[in-house]
């Protein structure tokens, strides 16, 4: 049997970056399914210009209160939203971290991902000077 040559592309830091990724996932998952809704969305960038009412979130959305604080309950739980009730009005703030957690996330893995491309162009590279252009001679076995 022919033998095929197996070349690796990745490193050692491979382990690293699964081991961040296994520890950080379920943060994560938590983050970009908050994300995922463009209500929720919506109501983080409101919250990116400072501190608002449960009823002010809710004037921009063809939504009743209560599916506005259910998005909020979302956003809360994944730590992107704090509220703090004074009396019988409920205050939110945007909390950064579990964002700045995902693009951290994205980052390691544009630059894990940016380096196995780099390798592959250099292997391919390589290989191209190897054997490029193929051999068009190609000798046909004798048949039995």
């Amino acid at each position: 049997m022919g033998g095929i040559d197996t070349v690796y592309l990745t490193t050692a830091r491979r382990d690293t970056i699964l081991n961040r990724v296994v520890n950080n996932s379920q943060s994560l998952d938590t983050t970009f399914a908050a994300l995922a809704d463009p209500t929720r969305r919506a109501i983080l960038a409101q919250l990116a210009s400072g501190m608002s009412t449960v009823t002010r979130l809710a004037e921009p959305f063809d939504i009743s209160l209560p599916a506005v604080s259910k998005h909020l309950r979302v956003l809360e739980d994944a730590g992107l939203l704090v509220r703090q009730k004074d009396g019988r009005v409920h205050r939110c703030t945007l909390d950064p971290e579990p964002m700045t957690r995902a693009a951290e996330w994205i980052g390691e893995m544009r630059r894990f991902w940016q380096s196995q491309f780099d390798a592959l162009a250099a292997y391919l590279e390589r290989t191209k000077e190897e054997s490029w252009p193929p051999s068009r001679h190609n000798p046909k076995a004798p048949r039995s």
